[in-house]
């Protein structure tokens, strides 16, 4: 009856956890429920009903269990408070109430549980005080509370808690200087947190002699006063010390010397001052952070403790930036732990070169030297970090070359160099970066031309800086390659000629500064493209023309500067012309008109004078138009006659390249099943080796199964579509074949660029072959490909002049090349719309082929006979989404009766449970920047992205938002996890 009870006030079981709890079977079947077989019949000793989903109230009756010993309701969304009757539970022994929502006070009669072992509340919230009551729990071994809303102080009844081990009490509102007078009694106690509390006053003197303590947590806190001498002595079986973030003073404890169980010394953003004490027996300690203090001399030998560290053959993170350390970088860094990954020391008094010996840091993934007093050049051995990610060294004195090494650096995301006296060009081998996110190379003295190689890194996306350097001849074309880059600055060099249109493809970008340079000609019209613009500086040039007046549509400008180039005619009134503030036009001499602020000349004389001169032009240009106008229509004659005599042809023909079925056949070894790399409904498609243009393409053939009803008509629309569309996230069809084979049938065929990466679907659910593991793809790979599809997808719907419904969009059909970059395919089932204006309506198909969609991707109104819409892509772009971060395909076995991975994922939102619903996967991968997802703000970041794929894949069409929507809100979610991870690092650092 009580476990009945317990069901009726659940209110959501969307996994079934409590299906089985009926009349059929025993209670004691029931899942979750476990029995005593000591009384006839059975009696509920535990309840374990961890991470179920489940929502609703902890039911009253649950105390008439007597024989409970367990109850383990972790990981669900629990509301409301934990009930009074808990305390009639006289045998419980543990009791888990983690990951809940659960609100009120901790009962007081918690204390009738007097066999309880462990209680954990942690992340509910809970509020009031720890009751006092608690201290009569002499069982107790382990109180976990973390999370919550608590307050007050410790009571000094927990002095009396003689059998606890473990105290868990971080991110709450404790405060007071007594908090820890009575854990000081406490002669058993092993591991204490409370960090993020409101704790003051000095550590009792007491506390460090409680020898059984292992971990101390005490960060983010008010505490001052100094750490004992013979701290390393007192509590010898100390392993983390963590008194990040507070205010101590003095020397850092020359007893840790003696710490030989010490694995975390956390003691970063206080005011300890003196050398840092040798660390020879802590041959344990896998992280050492002391940044953000005032310790030593800024005199050489700072860093002797450094050599004493060789002996901790586990050290990943080293952390002692924005300290006073002085002196030269031992080269005995060489000799640290081959695992370390994370070496900081900006902000110090270093001097001196950077050792070569540095290499055998195999490991290192952060290498952080930023302001100091760095010389001598980088060691080209810096190549042989195969694991660097970041890579910092600006602001120091470093000369020379960059090294043609860095190129061996593939797995980098950020380099920094700004600040030095680097001369010479950009190395050509940096193009092998492929990963690279930022670079800035900024107030330098770097010259020659900008490589168009640089342009060729489709994973900037944060930062390109080449500014302050002696760059010169034209910004290179290659520049709208850089889709994702959001910031570029180019400024205050000598690059010359004009800014090339295809910045136009930039899209993501928010800041362009090309100011100081020698550029002319005219604002671009692509430049209307960067929607989302913020800041655009274009002075100090000699650029000409008028003011584009497409500027005023540009809604997120906040700083336009034309400043100092050779614009003429009126001001625009409109849009960021509006705030005089934000506009800087000084030195264009024949500018007028505009806001009163700007002080320009009016345009009446001006406009005058232009319209007798106007006039003129007109008389002469027409005289000479007359010539040239009769040479073009002979022209045009000669390629008409010319022209009359050729057949009409396919559409698949309007493909530059020809090829016939002879020269693809040969190219795949006669269509030969060893290369054979996908079946799809209309065909399959081989990998082969095509001879073009006098050198060899390797290439993707798809081939048509003409007996298949609706194959034929597949590869006109394929055609349709392909051949007069182009987006770097679409696959690239090369040509087109239609002709018969050595037998004499009908023969049709599509040929591809061919990318190495396969599809994206062989990635979210690779199979294992052989002894390799299987290949994955971590966070910010997916966010990135979800973005190139997003993007693609837009394209499609609003940016290609007639819009295309693509009408099968699902992870098979999203091929990834060697960087990654995804590019979607399979024009097959491809529908035109009628209208660009209505992107609602329904649309005719451009072939008459039934299929639309795959099922699971298809929406909903599709198999109620509707025509297709942008709606129903933007409905498989949501489940697609949703497919890419939880790992689950939308036909799981999981997804029945109605019950789908837009319900999945929609509930998991609302009850708070998003780390529970995301791929394992995401985890276990080797990008710690892309997989931490443990911070408040990591999980924000997850959730927006979430919901994005559970707006787009609402069942209603008119309730999902637009492909352009989509863009915008990934890209803020990308860069805010940037951002995030970012700030993360610093903080660390």
């Amino acid at each position: 009856m009580a476990l009945l009870e317990f069901k009726s006030m659940i209110s959501s079981d969307p996994l079934g956890a409590l299906s089985s709890w009926n009349d059929s079977t025993h209670f004691c079947e029931w899942h979750g429920v476990s029995c005593s077989r000591r009384q006839v019949g059975g009696r509920v000793a535990a309840l374990r009903l961890s991470s179920q989903m489940l929502y609703g109230s902890i039911s009253p009756h649950i105390g008439n269990l007597s024989f409970l010993k367990e109850l383990d309701l972790t990981n669900n969304s629990f509301i409301e408070g934990i009930p009074l009757e808990i305390g009639h539970l006289h045998r419980l022994q543990y009791l888990q109430l983690t990951n809940n929502s659960l609100r009120g006070e901790i009962p007081s009669n918690i204390s009738g549980c007097s066999a309880l072992a462990e209680f954990s509340a942690a992340n509910n919230k809970l509020v009031g005080q720890l009751p006092w009551q608690i201290g009569g729990l002499n069982k107790l071994r382990v109180l976990f509370v973390t999370k919550n809303d608590l307050t007050g102080s410790i009571p000094p009844s927990f002095g009396n808690l003689s059998s606890l081990q473990i105290l868990r009490a971080g991110e709450n509102h404790f405060s007071g200087s007594t908090v820890l007078d009575p854990l000081s009694r406490l002669k058993r106690l092993q591991f204490l947190d409370l960090v993020l509390n409101n704790l003051t006053g000095e550590i009792p003197a007491s506390f460090f002699n409680l020898s059984s303590l292992t971990d101390v947590y005490f960060s983010y806190n008010q505490l001052h006063g100094n750490l004992p001498r013979n701290l390393g002595i007192s509590l010898p079986n100390l392993r983390t010390l963590d008194v990040a973030y507070n205010r101590f003073t003095g020397t850092v404890p020359p007893s840790l010397s003696n710490a030989s169980s010490l694995v975390v010394l956390q003691l970063p953003s206080n005011n300890f001052t003196g050398t840092m004490p040798s660390m020879e027996s802590s041959r344990n300690l896998m992280w050492l952070s002391i940044f953000n203090n005032s310790l030593g001399s800024g005199q050489a030998n700072d860093l002797s403790f450094l050599c004493s560290l060789t002996n901790a053959s586990s050290l990943q993170w080293l952390l002692i930036h924005y300290n006073n350390f002085g002196g030269s970088l031992p080269k005995q860094v060489a000799n640290l732990s081959t695992g370390l990954e994370v070496l900081s020391l900006k902000g110090n008094r270093l001097s001196g070169g950077i050792p070569g010996e540095i290499q055998n840091l195999v490991s290192l993934q952060w290498l952080d030297a930023t302001y100091n007093n760095f010389s001598g050049t980088i060691p080209p051995a810096i190549g042989k970090l195969q694991a660097l990610q970041q890579l910092q060294l600006s602001y120091n004195s470093i000369s020379g070359s960059i090294p043609s090494s860095i190129g061996n650096l593939t797995k980098l995301l950020g380099l920094y160099l700004s600040n030095n006296h680097l001369q010479g060009g950009i190395p050509a081998g940096i193009e092998n970066c492929r990963n690279l996110m930022t670079l800035d190379i900024s107030y330098n003295n770097l010259s020659g031309v900008i490589p168009s190689q640089i342009m060729s890194i489709s994973s900037l996306s944060r930062l390109l800086n080449l500014s302050y350097n002696h760059f010169a001849g034209a910004i290179p074309v290659e520049v709208g390659s850089l889709t994702n880059l959001e910031d570029l600055d180019l400024s205050h060099n000598a690059l010359s000629e004009e800014i090339p249109d295809s910045l136009g493809s930039c899209v993501a970008m928010e800041e362009l500064h090309l100011q100081g340079n020698l550029l002319q000609g005219t604002i671009p019209s692509s430049i209307q493209s960067l929607k989302g613009i913020r800041i655009l500086d274009v002075s100090s040039n000699n650029l000409s023309g008028q003011i584009p007046k497409f500027l005023e549509d540009i809604k997120e400008l906040q700083l336009l500067n034309m400043s100092y180039n050779d614009f003429e005619d009126e001001v625009p009134l409109g849009g960021v012309f509006k705030n005089a503030s934000i506009i800087l036009l000084d030195g264009n001499r024949k500018l007028c008109g505009g806001l009163a602020e700007l002080q320009l000349p009016s345009c009446s004389f001006r406009q005058h004078k232009k319209v007798l001169s106007h006039k003129l032009k007109i008389v002469i240009s027409t005289i000479s138009s007359l010539g040239f106008l009769t040479c073009i229509a002979s022209c045009l004659l000669i390629f008409w006659i010319k022209k009359k005599g050729k057949p009409d042809t396919i559409p698949a023909d309007d493909f530059q390249l020809q090829v016939s079925y002879h020269s693809l056949h040969k190219a795949t070894d006669g269509f030969a099943t060893t290369n054979l790399i996908g079946v799809g409904s209309f065909g399959s498609v081989y990998k082969g080796v095509l001879d073009m243009n006098e050198h060899s393409t390797t290439i993707a053939v798809k081939v048509f199964n003409l007996q298949r009803r609706g194959a034929s008509k597949s590869f006109m629309a394929e055609c349709a579509a392909l051949k007069n569309i182009r987006h770097r996230n679409l696959v690239k069809v090369l040509t087109a074949c239609s002709g018969v084979d050595h037998q004499g049938n009908d023969f049709k065929a599509l040929v591809y660029e061919f990318l190495v990466n396969g599809s994206l679907e062989d990635w979210l659910h690779p199979v294992q072959s052989g002894d390799e593991p299987p290949r994955s793809l971590n966070f910010i790979q997916r966010l990135n490909i979800s973005i190139d599809v997003a993007y693609a997808m837009n394209y499609l719907h609003h940016q290609c002049g007639t819009p295309i419904v693509h009408c099968d969009l699902k992870p098979s059909n999203v091929l990834l090349d060697e960087d990654l970059v995804g590019h979607v395919g399979d024009f097959g089932l491809a529908r035109f719309l009628p209208s660009v204006a209505d992107s609602s309506s329904t649309c005719e198909a451009s072939s008459s082929i039934g299929i639309k969609g795959t099922v699971g991707y298809a929406p909903p109104e599709y198999g109620m006979g509707h025509e297709v819409s942008v709606q129903g892509d933007v409905y498989s772009y949501g489940v697609h989404l949703l497919e890419m971060f939880t790992g689950r395909k939308p036909t799981d076995e999981a997804f029945q009766e109605g019950f789908t991975i837009h319900r999945f994922v929609r509930t998991a939102i609302s009850e708070k449970l998003v780390t529970e619903l995301l791929d394992p996967v995401l985890f276990s991968t080797s990008s710690k920047v892309a997989t931490k997802t443990s911070s408040p703000k990591a999980e924000e970041i997850l959730i927006s992205i979430l919901e994005i794929g559970v707006a787009c894949s609402s069942d209603i069409p008119q309730e999902r938002i637009s492909m352009n929507e989509v863009v915008t809100r990934l890209v803020s979610s990308r860069k805010s996890f940037l951002d995030q991870s970012t700030r993360r690092r610093r903080e660390v650092r």
